[in-house]
């Protein structure tokens, strides 16, 4: 039987014939209205951080004044960070592209109430709120040593002990931070939903699957609606408070009729041409105000521009996955995304893994408790913290 291609390595899995997804998240009772009001990353999260590191050249720049004196000033990248708790190993959290860390905030909220640990939840190079000189620049080496330098920065020469957990592309960059052992206090590895064999063979229809997609959206609410509705998050509450994190206000609104008539419910068409001369500057004083107060939104990140990187970030990675050095936990949406050495690693023992049916692409969105539940175990199994008290084991 033919494999089902995985069309969603960088963002979502594709809607599915038929619009709404199967899931116990989805379901209303008759004539109940869902709503799509965007929630704050506040709710889930205790602190944000945003923490400055140098530029990738490591260098400093000199300017020469008036040929006078010399300024030397050192460039930073700052990468958003959410945090929470506060004793226990920490879990940094790799989010996938085109999304944010704001992907993990349910989970984040539950894996707290089940083990003592902290969590770092980081935007990546490009996409949420990090900012960074080379945003273009999303190879798998500077992706993976951008984690070495929050760490460092973070926690200095003596970090805690820490467990990385990426999801699709952040599971390819948690994998490729693991080998080049940037984080010295590594105590182990979980992969999300991608896998090197299904990955590869993904990508050669992704920039269809990118195109398929809006463009554009008429607010923040009309994004979350979609991606329920389209499927590329099945739980209504993870998706009301991530979205935000993967679309943007346009820095400008549209000004001409082409691009604001391609916009559903916003702008409406121009007046004939008959018009009268005052009473098209009266409407055109009314569609500025109109336009001010709507705000049309778009993608943070133009996956599309990436493809030159999504090979690297795949190739080789189960390979490079089984030589990481500490315990590994693999979560799969399907067991089908499973290729040859990783069904040969796993035959052998070299990591633990558990699949999750009936979720989409973005598992830890999808169902945050099962894969909580599924990390909590296998943390205080491998005696790396413990389960609260009063927590049913």
């Amino acid at each position: 039987m033919e494999r089902e291609l995985h069309l969603n390595l960088l963002t979502s899995r594709p809607p599915m014939a038929g619009g709404l997804q199967s899931s116990s998240k989805m379901k209303m009772g008759p004539g109940r209205k869902r709503d799509f009001t965007p929630l704050s990353w506040s709710q889930y999260f205790e602190t944000i951080e945003d923490v400055e590191v140098e530029n990738e050249n490591g260098k400093d720049i000199s300017l020469t004044v008036a040929s006078l004196f010399c300024i030397t000033l050192t460039t930073w990248n700052i990468f958003r960070a959410y945090c929470s708790g506060a004793h226990g190993p920490v879990l940094l959290l790799l989010h996938g592209g085109g999304h944010s860390a704001l992907s993990w905030a349910v989970f984040t909220a539950v894996i707290c109430s089940r083990i003592n640990c902290r969590v770092v939840a980081m935007d990546l190079r490009a996409h949420g709120d990090t900012k960074v000189k080379n945003p273009d620049d999303l190879s798998a080496d500077t992706m993976a040593k951008d984690i070495g330098k929050v760490v460092e920065v973070l926690y200095g020469d003596n970090p805690p002990p820490i467990m990385i957990i990426g999801h699709s592309m952040g599971g390819a960059i948690a994998v490729h931070t693991a080998a080049a052992n940037h984080i010295p206090s590594l105590l182990g590895l979980c992969v999300i939903d991608v896998v090197e064999g299904t990955a590869m063979d993904a990508l050669n229809s992704m920039q269809n699957f990118l195109r398929s997609r809006p463009k554009t959206f008429k607010s923040l609410e009309n994004a979350i609606e979609w991606s329920v509705k389209s499927g590329q998050i099945r739980n209504i509450e993870s998706a009301r408070v991530s979205m935000g994190g993967q679309v943007k206000k346009c820095e400008e609104p549209p000004s001409s009729p082409a691009v604001s008539n391609s916009i559903d419910g916003i702008i409406e068409e121009e007046e004939d041409e008959d018009v009268e001369e005052e009473s098209n500057k009266k409407r055109m004083k009314e569609d500025d105000q109109e336009i001010k107060k709507e705000s049309i939104f778009t993608w943070r990140v133009e996956l599309s521009k990436t493809e030159k990187y999504w090979e690297g970030w795949f190739r080789g990675l189960s390979a490079l996955f089984l030589t990481c050095p500490v315990p590994k936990l693999l979560l799969l949406a399907g067991v089908d995304r499973l290729d040859k050495d990783l069904t040969i690693g796993q035959m052998q023992g070299k990591f633990q893994m558990q699949v999750l049916p009936q979720c989409g692409h973005a598992v830890h969105e999808d169902a945050p408790e099962k894969v909580a539940d599924a990390l909590a175990t296998f943390m205080v199994r491998h005696k790396f913290t413990e389960f609260k008290e009063g927590y049913p084991c």
